[in-house]
């Protein structure tokens, strides 16, 4: 244990570690054994102060380290996202579905804008104005509430998952219907220089990261539906381990992009400035995403030697 020093068990290499494991529950048998009989109460309160000591070290748990957070979005992330690339291919397929159904039916019915857009949000449009000029006046408060809402779309479409993947394929095609509908809409009212201007700036962004946690709903929705060779519980512990790892990956895009969304999108800021925008984002994500390097070795969860349950083990 002192070579542990100021380290803790990181200062150990894996050899090591096992020895250490070895040794603690060989020490705690030892311990069980002494307290039994009276003649070795001095052997059982050492032996109780080592193991206490070692138990501290091995159980005492690690404080959060920045540089692990950075190893994450630099190395993991990244590596997990080619990884698991098709599932979010196929996310981005049924938002595309949905799409092209959105925009069929509301160019075959306008009518059926009003049903999915709603009366207020259809007067603007017609009237010639984007509904987005309100976020303007509270930029700080729209941008918060922005993120919260593209946070809640991302966990939604990756929960829905787990009800074999209902939830996902709903969110997926319904926002994808959504943002047809409101396409057509824009295109009829001579407003989609304005429309495609405000969403290029943070749809770069915000919507490969909804692709994103929506596939990562559609593995846990394979591991439940079709677990293959696995066991279905094994099956789901490793898609969810990666599906996860996606989530909490695409969290900083969606923040950024809420920020883009509350201050630049809705600005006077011109079309081409923010087409520029939204092109330098789509480039350094695109970048980020296919040509940072993984982690040397896959990504584990660490281990630590499992506390032996014995009596008269150390608390």
């Amino acid at each position: 244990m002192n070579a542990c020093g100021h380290r803790g068990i990181a200062a150990l290499t894996h050899d090591e570690l096992r020895e250490l494991a070895l040794l603690y529950r060989q020490t705690a048998a030892d311990l069980s054994v002494a307290r039994d009989d009276p003649a070795s109460a001095p052997l059982a309160r050492y032996l109780n102060a080592l193991l206490g000591r070692a138990h501290n070290l091995i159980y005492s748990g690690r404080t959060p380290r920045t540089r692990g957070i950075l190893q994450f979005y630099a190395r993991v992330f990244p590596a997990v996202f080619r990884q698991t690339l098709p599932y979010t291919f196929a996310a981005c397929a049924l938002f595309a579905a949905g799409a092209a159904a959105g925009a069929a039916m509301s160019a075959a019915d306008p009518s059926f804008e009003r049903v999915i857009l709603g009366g207020r949000m259809m007067d603007t449009i017609e009237a010639g104005h984007m509904w987005t000029h309100s976020i303007v006046s509270i930029k700080p408060l729209a941008s918060s509430a922005i993120m919260t809402n593209n946070i809640s779309v991302s966990l939604a479409a990756f929960a829905g998952g787990i009800f074999a993947g209902v939830g996902t394929v709903y969110m997926m095609l319904f926002n994808g219907l959504l943002m047809g509908v409101i396409a057509v809409a824009c295109q009829r009212a001579g407003l989609a220089l304005s429309l495609w201007s405000f969403v290029a700036p943070h749809g770069v962004l915000e919507l490969p990261a909804i692709f994103i946690a929506g596939g990562a709903g559609l593995m846990l929705a394979r591991a439940l539906v079709a677990p293959g060779e696995l066991p279905r519980r094994e099956a789901l512990t490793e898609s969810g381990a990666l599906a996860v790892r996606l989530v909490l990956g695409v969290l900083p895009l969606l923040m950024v992009a809420g920020t883009i969304e509350g201050f630049i999108s809705p600005s006077d800021a011109s079309a081409a400035t923010k087409f520029t925008i939204g092109a330098a984002g789509l480039v350094v994500l695109a970048g980020y995403v296919t040509l940072v390097r993984g982690p040397a070795t896959p990504v584990t969860e660490d281990s630590a030697p499992q506390r032996p349950v014995t009596e008269g083990s150390a608390p």
